[in-house]
């Protein structure tokens, strides 16, 4: 949604909606963040094709650290939710007795 804004502030067209480069512009590079999310969603869906093209697209140390990100924010954002604890949360999601 940023990215949106700032080309629009900039005077730039927006993107291709299908996500491909339009003709002549080069492809940019997939960022940790979109790695991880892509990766999660994979492994979420049981594909493994995507898992490795996500995995594909940065380092494993990257990855891990988007994962890790990811995971966090998506615990913080159920505890809003649910108006319960990050902890809470994080052990119930991985269907642990609560300590």
């Amino acid at each position: 949604m940023f990215d949106k804004l700032r080309r629009l502030r900039r005077g730039r067209k927006p993107a291709a909606p299908s996500g491909k480069a339009a003709s002549g512009d080069r492809a940019r590079p997939h960022n940790l963040f979109e790695a991880a999310a892509v990766y999660v969603a994979a492994c979420a869906e049981d594909d493994q094709d995507r898992l490795d093209e996500a995995a594909s697209w940065v380092s494993p140390e990257a990855l891990s650290f988007g994962v890790n990100e990811l995971a966090c924010r998506a615990v913080i954002a159920l505890a809003r939710e649910r108006d319960e604890s990050p902890r809470v949360v994080a052990r119930t999601l991985l269907g642990l007795p609560s300590a």
